[in-house]
């Protein structure tokens, strides 16, 4: 078997946790994060983001302008700009740390106590950079939904919706979730499986050693041709 349990479940966190933090990278970086469609210009949608404000018209094309202050930016942007970058930092070194965690990869001087360790800590880190992109992304949607359906509005007034930002940014935080269980339910199996195939080779003995100094397994020591045997 090429692949332990463990290394399989390592291998699927890791995939899960890149899928996830690429996918709130691309989630940050969208300006659809909150639509408005206009009952009285049908061609014509606003969409806004945390960076910037576009207005996308069938004649004149996609127009975009980026917010001028941090500061006029409503609360809950303000905190999802913070806390999106906060998750892509964290993401990140949570798949360095799986990374070198994992059975395949080869330190000068491999230790599971140390692989367990980092894939331990890189799970905890891309579980908390699943919190900083849930937690923004939803309080964004409840802020839309209060505003929609705010009563002191008058009906004619176009309201802001979900934009298709905000259902990436819930699968983002999704994959990384679940990327860091795996990694911490993997650093929890241990080493029952046995060693892995690229650390067999590594700590097998060699052929002279004596039986005594390795733990049973059998080698063969070739005989050496200018051996006599007298009578």
């Amino acid at each position: 078997m090429v692949w332990s349990f463990r290394g399989g479940v390592q291998l699927g966190g890791l995939l899960l946790s890149l899928i996830g933090w690429v996918s709130s990278c691309v989630t940050t970086v969208l300006p659809q994060w909150k639509a408005l469609n206009l009952d009285l210009n049908e061609m014509e949608t606003w969409i806004s983001g945390l960076w910037e404000a576009c207005v996308s018209q069938e004649e004149a094309g996609t127009v975009c302008k980026a917010f001028e202050s941090f500061l006029s930016l409503p609360q809950e942007l303000q905190v999802a700009r913070i806390l999106m970058v906060a998750s892509h930092g964290l993401g990140l070194v949570g798949l360095l740390l799986s990374g070198w965690g994992l059975e395949c990869f080869q330190f000068h001087r491999p230790r599971g106590v140390l692989k367990t360790r980092l894939c331990l800590l890189g799970g905890a880190l891309e579980a908390s950079a699943s919190a900083t992109t849930l937690f923004p992304v939803s309080w964004v949607a409840y802020a839309t939904f209060q505003d929609f359906w705010d009563d002191s509005v008058p009906e004619i007034v176009p309201r802001w919706e979900f934009g298709d930002a905000l259902f990436l940014g819930w699968a983002a935080g999704l994959f990384l979730a679940l990327g860091g269980l795996l990694l911490l339910i993997s650093a929890c199996l241990g080493n029952e499986d046995g060693p892995s195939p690229w650390t067999a080779a590594a700590t097998a003995p060699p052929a002279s050693a004596p039986p005594e100094e390795f733990d049973g397994s059998l080698h063969l020591t070739p005989r050496p041709v200018n051996q006599v045997i007298w009578n």
